[in-house]
């Protein structure tokens, strides 16, 4: 009896050890400083910055390939956040900034060739094929690149407009607690 827990209590060191030696091993790293940089980036997924998507733009961020002021979406206010988080000058963005936008399918126009469903990066766009589609305003970030490959020209931009559900301070809300 005492035999058989001896043998199990050792092969459970030996397995302990080799999972242990492995975790160390094979243990893969991300760089903390791109989770912070993809944090105040937009998440548009757009491209606008010539990169494919938002972390890999990151990732070139923290390697110090590429400027901080190439991201449209993002503005001015994506540029001087980054600015502050790497400890760089704030520059002028290098493409036009936009307002906040969403887009809309004009549903009676839609054929439902599913090219505008392929396009988007973020997945706001439902329907099926020859169905009509729609988009799910929640889910769209604004990035353009629905609107390009659809052949009718059912879908437009549309600007967001400062609401109450919509509206963002522009700077940290510093909250003060009471000590009593």
């Amino acid at each position: 009896m005492i035999t058989a827990i001896l043998v199990m209590a050792l092969g459970a060191v030996i397995l302990g050890a080799a999972l242990g030696f492995a975790s160390i091993k094979f243990k893969v790293e991300g760089n903390p400083l791109v989770e912070k940089i993809e944090a105040i980036l937009p998440q548009t997924q757009c491209g606008q910055c010539g990169f494919p998507g938002c972390k890999p733009y990151a990732e070139a961020i923290a390697e110090g390939e590429v400027e901080i002021n190439l991201c449209p979406p993002g503005g001015m206010e994506g540029v001087r956040k980054l600015a502050d988080l790497l400890g760089r000058e704030v520059k002028p963005l290098e493409a036009q900034e936009k307002p906040k936008q969403v887009a809309i399918i004009d549903e009676q126009t839609c054929i439902g060739c599913t090219l505008c469903i392929q396009a988007c990066p973020v997945d706001a766009i439902v329907g099926a094929a020859k169905q009509m589609h729609t988009i799910v305003e929640s889910l769209c970030t604004g990035c353009e690149l629905c609107v390009k490959p659809c052949p009718v020209e059912c879908i437009r931009m549309e600007t967001l407009h400062e609401t109450l559900e919509n509206w963002k301070w522009k700077y940290p809300v510093i909250e003060i607690k009471r000590v009593a």
